[in-house]
């Protein structure tokens, strides 16, 4: 819980979030609510400026539509208005997030505390394993091969080690 609260704290720095923020919208969940690790046991979302919690999460479905802006006391939002600008992780069926794709939604890099200890992997195989192969002069086909992976994986894990120049520019370990 605790690895997963860093994570989540890690993505919303990285979203440009001021430290201010996300420490307010803790501190008001976890007192207002009773939760001991709030941002690995509710679905925290942001806009860029703001965090927020699915109303529905708190209220059922009276809070359908609703998010409460966590940083500014439970203030509410509604969904058509800030729904569209709203990044997430990945949860599982009772809340707790289980998945960060630290280097974007649509990248294949993911870090889920159930597999290599957290670590930021491609398919189940550590990004930094594979850095390590690359820098000892073994081809991404080769390494593909070896970890039953695509040469495309390689070279994103790559990307993602800062090794080789592309859009995954996050690095997390």
């Amino acid at each position: 819980m605790q690895l997963i609260e860093v994570a989540v704290v890690a993505a919303f720095r990285k979203a440009g979030i001021q430290l201010k923020t996300i420490r307010n919208a803790r501190d008001y969940v976890q007192k207002q609510l009773n939760k001991e690790f709030p941002f690995a046991q509710y679905r925290f979302k942001t806009e860029g400026k703001h965090l927020l919690v699915d109303y529905q999460e708190i209220e059922g479905t009276k809070g359908l539509g609703k998010h409460m802006v966590a940083d500014q006391a439970g203030q509410l939002a509604w969904d058509e208005i800030i729904g569209p600008l709203l990044r997430e992780f990945e949860y599982e069926h009772d809340g707790i997030v289980v998945r960060w794709r630290v280097a974007g939604r649509s990248s294949p890099i993911v870090i889920d505390p159930k597999i290599a200890f957290g670590a930021p992997t491609i398919k189940g195989v550590p990004t930094w394993i594979i850095k390590g192969r690359w820098d000892v002069g073994e081809s991404n086909s080769d390494i593909a091969e070896d970890f039953g992976i695509d040469a495309k994986d390689v070279r994103e894990a790559l990307k993602f080690e800062g090794v080789v120049r592309g859009r995954s520019k996050s690095k997390v370990h």
